[in-house]
């Protein structure tokens, strides 16, 4: 007896198609790769960054609407950005910003300041500036960490941050509904801010995850990308923070 034909693969509709899509910090890494698979499903983009020039080649590359190179960290820049915006977004990304380390009885104060303010005071003014432009149903969505969930000496200022992110971000859920808030929290992800922190340690870097994490190889921008649109295209998912560090919490260093 013959086998039975198989079904064709049912057509899937882009599940992003005619939103658009706000990346702050989208000329590269997560960012950039984030903006890659959102314009995959449809999206339209709208892209920042720092770096004029480093903006618009990843914007001609993913086909974005528009740019805005500026400091998402300079808050009348930031609120001047949003007021320009469409009347109406579905999501923000947000994935500027960097860890700060350092021993905290020792850091400057404006250091100490820059690294509070370049993550929670952030979360709050993008909240605050995208609140009124962002659909319902649409999210903001924000990058944390899962490294600084264990003390340690020199990374004091970014445990702070990662253990009030979540809290942060469920608040801001409930004050922002039915607009949804989201936090991804990422072990190392082998990215290009990765190699700039890490210097000529980098392949020893990802040699050891290579062999201690559970999946057996580094996390990569991609990944992230792929659970950031998830996130953006469910819409029963807010007030919650998304691990995703290949079991990185699970094993030691």
């Amino acid at each position: 007896m013959s086998p039975a034909p198989s079904a064709a693969p049912a057509h899937r509709a882009p599940e992003l198609l005619g939103q658009t899509v706000v990346v702050l910090g989208g000329s590269a890494g997560i960012g950039f790769e984030t903006a890659r698979r959102a314009r995959a499903e449809g999206a339209n983009l709208i892209l920042t960054g720092r770096n004029a020039e480093n903006l618009q080649r990843a914007a001609d590359d993913v086909g974005a609407q528009s740019t805005a190179a500026f400091d998402v960290s300079d808050h009348a820049q930031l609120e001047r950005f949003f007021k320009g915006l469409p009347a109406q977004i579905d999501h923000v990304m947000v994935t500027a910003g960097r860890p700060h380390y350092g021993r905290m009885i020792e850091m400057d104060l404006k250091d100490a300041q820059r690294a509070l303010d370049d993550h929670l005071l952030l979360m709050l003014m993008v909240a605050r500036h995208a609140s009124g432009k962002v659909r319902p149903s649409g999210t903001l969505l924000f990058m944390g960490g899962t490294g600084g969930r264990r003390p340690g000496i020199g990374i004091g200022l970014t445990s702070t941050v990662t253990v009030a992110s979540p809290m942060l971000t469920a608040n801001l859920a409930l004050e922002l509904a039915p607009v949804r808030v989201n936090l991804i929290a990422a072990g190392f992800v082998d990215t290009g801010l990765s190699a700039e922190l890490l210097g000529d340690q980098l392949e020893a870097r990802r040699t050891q995850l290579r062999n201690t994490l559970p999946i057996r190889r580094v996390v990569q921008p991609s990944d992230v990308a792929a659970l950031a649109v998830h996130i953006m295209t469910n819409t029963a998912l807010t007030g919650a923070t998304f691990d995703i560090d290949g079991g990185q919490q699970l094993v030691a260093g």
